[in-house]
């Protein structure tokens, strides 16, 4: 139990900080670039990231999980990433020009053609990475990965001012890959092999043949929005919603990227040792909807403001879509972690088929919704979302027995907190003249209200969280509270 909270929390602290750097540079890049040329940059990291979706072939999660990870078949995962990172920047630099062509767009292939210099450099730390994962030394990850966030920064604004405009969040990339495989060197594990091997590779084959068709196909889904919006209405759109989905990203970026590399290890580890897994399964729920129902509750009420805080006025378009999105992101975060159970239960063909229609009727949806603009838009992904989220339970209480009723119970004190966390910023927001101030103040305001009615739910309801905000809460108050005097 050490270890893994240790594990949480060195992992929360590399997330939290890559976040801050994430965040600031966000800031300054969004005043600096239009959202013509951003729109651009999406558009081919997109493509881009499709791509790695089979650069990465399952690998990552087949050197996780395997039981027996031995020299050979850290060679044959080393041979067969270098395999498809090097095709898969060939094709992208083919690709191009034509990829340029269907956006009308030439930018669109200078972007992929930089970009794909960045894929070459992938096989040279991708291996490391997750092996470093599977041992839990989540401080060589926070050092690895910080200096990849500070270098993408730093290259970026300096390419900015040097006037590479679009380009420049491109090359950034390369620099902060670049970034990634130096920093990486002193952390390589003992008997991390240099040369490549073709034995073990049927088995990883087969492992990565479905993960990689379930990682694609939720890349497709995450990536169509851009594609479709870039196609069927404008350059400029596309910067607008992209900007929509990085603030409700603020949770996966607070909360959930530093629970998921520590989650399907849990998950795995109970699995075999034959525990409970609804069990498990039902209380993570309770503790991820404790955060994020009014997490998304609050964010609806305060989408404007900070909206302005992070990116400037020009970019309040995207605000009415944050509001829309925070009812599909509150309810799909009680079943994204189904899927890495159900890769744990050896079940990874089924979240194949899971991502596979759910992600068809997201595309389906979207294009439907395209010609109707961008709320349009935002209501088809939140429609799916939710359908998407029923098709996971489905599956989920067919190999875990869990019941609705069972999940309600479990999530109700959660509905109760969300109300309570909200109402705060709703009422101070109804204020007369409120609009008429700054972002930072209505944020400061605002957002005091909402943690002090989120801590006073969690002890008003007994929530789940409560004990472990208790534990955190007593070494400060021994701090601030004055010792009693000796007698």
């Amino acid at each position: 139990m050490n270890a893994i909270k240790s594990s949480l929390l060195m992992s929360f602290a590399e997330k939290y900080t890559v976040l801050v750097i994430g965040t600031a540079g966000g800031m300054i890049i969004a005043r600096l670039l239009t959202p013509a040329q951003i729109g651009i940059f999406s558009i081919g990291a997109v493509v881009v990231g499709i791509t790695q979706m089979v650069r990465d072939f399952g690998v990552g999660q087949y050197l996780v999980q395997e039981k027996d990870l031995n020299t050979e078949r850290l060679r044959a995962a080393y041979t067969l990433t270098m395999l498809i990172s090097w095709s898969m920047a060939a094709l992208l630099a083919l690709a191009a020009d034509a990829v340029a062509a269907f956006y009308a767009e030439p930018g669109v292939g200078e972007v992929l053609r930089v970009l794909a210099l960045n894929v070459l450099l992938i096989p040279f730390g991708s291996i490391t990475l997750p092996v470093l994962r599977r041992q839990l030394r989540f401080q060589a990850l926070y050092c690895i990965n910080v200096a990849n966030a500070l270098t993408n920064l730093l290259a970026c604004l300096a390419l900015i001012g040097l006037g590479f405009g679009y380009l420049s969040l491109a090359w950034a990339a390369v620099a902060g890959s670049l970034a990634t495989v130096l920093v990486s060197l002193p952390f390589r594990p003992a008997g991390m092999p240099w040369l490549p091997g073709f034995t073990g590779m049927r088995k990883l084959l087969h492992f990565g043949a479905y993960a990689t068709g379930s990682n694609v196909i939720d890349e497709c889904g995450v990536a169509a929005p851009d594609i479709i919006i870039g196609k069927l209405i404008d350059v400029e759109s596309v910067g607008l919603f992209g900007k929509a989905q990085a603030t409700l990203n603020i949770f996966n970026m607070l909360i959930t990227r530093a629970v998921t590399p520590v989650i399907l290890p849990l998950f795995a580890a109970n699995v075999r040792d034959g525990h409970d897994v609804k069990r498990l399964y039902l209380r993570t729920v309770a503790y991820m909807a404790g955060l994020a129902w009014p997490f998304f509750a609050v964010l609806a009420v305060l989408a404007t403001p900070l909206t302005r805080l992070l990116y400037g006025h020009q970019w309040d378009a995207s605000a009415p879509l944050v509001r829309i999105m925070c009812v599909s992101s509150a309810t799909f975060c009680l079943f994204s972690m189904a899927r890495d159970l159900f890769v744990a239960m050896g079940r990874v063909r089924l979240r194949a088929q899971l991502e596979a229609i759910g992600v068809s009727m997201r595309i389906a949806a979207i294009v439907a919704a395209a010609p109707f603009g961008l709320e349009a838009v935002a209501w088809s992904i939140t429609a799916t979302s939710l359908l998407r989220s029923a098709l996971l339970y489905r599956s989920l209480a067919a190999l875990t027995g869990m019941r609705v009723v069972e999940l309600g119970r479990g999530v109700l004190r959660s509905a109760g907190l969300a109300a309570l966390s909200v109402a705060g910023p709703a009422l101070l927001m109804l204020s007369p003249g409120l609009d008429d101030a700054g972002p930072v103040l209505v944020l400061a305001l605002a957002g005091s209200a909402a943690l002090a009615c989120w801590v006073a739910g969690i002890i008003l309801l007994n929530h789940e969280i409560k004990p472990d905000l208790m534990a955190m809460a007593r070494p400060l108050l021994r701090r601030l509270l004055p010792k009693p005097a000796r007698r």
